[in-house]
């Protein structure tokens, strides 16, 4: 759905907030059908910007949520939604929005969005804390991000990133987005990713921060051995325990590996 804005009273994209409008009605139509949302699912939407995924997706679901930040775009998609659907609009900052509270007791969600470029990493590890009320998440984000997120040991762009999702979630790129599909149009290409978070059986991991601080400091100098960059978290003789070689580096490590380094026994 293409949105005129000379129309609509939205305003322009705002640099400061990372604002890329999204406009072209093809690659919509694709993510809507990635999607494909059902009745009585809770689905809420990050950055609804000028309403060109929000109103696809009312008119199909007929209920949505929205999470916004921007207060001067809350009126014209409240003006803009009512005649087609239920919108209610949640006017906060997303990384302080507490999706399993918004998921309600004992109920789960679905997050689509085309993120903000400048603060994608940091919604993406928000979502990961609300991963148990997650039933899948949809989101458009600058193409290189999306190649880190699916990329395996080996890659040059595997990293913290990479491995922090996919411990939690199966990682499938779906298509590359150009910027003309975008106003104003983006110095990058972009494309949707869908994450599914996986169920608790399939993530054996006891401590999520001592996990998380070892990806991070071994991902923080990637010259460095894991003997080396895990000084102080592990000692080489914990790191051989877990069935790993001390002398090899982060990026040639598996997620498992990584999870069996998270359970070995801390360096004194």
């Amino acid at each position: 759905m293409s949105i005129d804005t000379n129309d609509t009273g939205f305003g322009r994209a705002k640099k400061a907030l990372g604002q890329h409008f999204l406009h072209e009605r093809g690659v919509i139509d694709r993510i809507v059908h990635a999607i494909d949302p059902k009745p009585g699912e809770r689905i809420v939407e990050i950055g609804p910007g000028q309403g060109a995924l929000t109103f696809p997706l009312l008119r199909t679901h007929r209920t949505l949520t929205v999470i916004e930040f921007d207060r001067d775009l809350i009126a014209p998609l409240t003006a803009a939604a009512g005649p087609i659907g239920e919108l209610a609009i949640v006017h906060r900052d997303v990384l302080k929005v507490d999706f399993s509270e918004l998921a309600g007791p004992g109920g789960t969600l679905r997050l689509v969005g085309n993120l903000p470029y400048n603060i994608s990493s940091p919604i993406l590890f928000h979502a990961l804390d609300h991963a148990d009320a997650i039933i899948d998440m949809h989101f458009m984000l600058q193409k290189e991000v999306v190649d880190r997120m699916a990329a395996g040991p080996g890659s040059k762009v595997y990293g913290r990133l990479s491995v922090m999702l996919q411990a939690w979630c199966d990682v499938t790129p779906l298509f590359t987005v150009g910027p003309g599909a975008f106003r104003p149009p983006p110095k990058v290409d972009s494309a949707v990713v869908r994450l599914v978070p996986k169920p608790p059986a399939r993530v054996p991991i006891d401590d999520r921060a001592r996990f998380a601080a070892i990806v991070r400091a071994a991902f923080g100098q990637r010259r460095k051995t894991l003997r080396n960059a895990l000084g102080g978290l592990l000692s080489a003789e914990a790191i051989a325990s877990a069935g790993i070689d001390p002398g090899q580096r982060a990026e040639q490590l598996e997620v498992a590996d990584f999870i069996a380094l998270s359970k070995a026994p801390a360096e004194a």
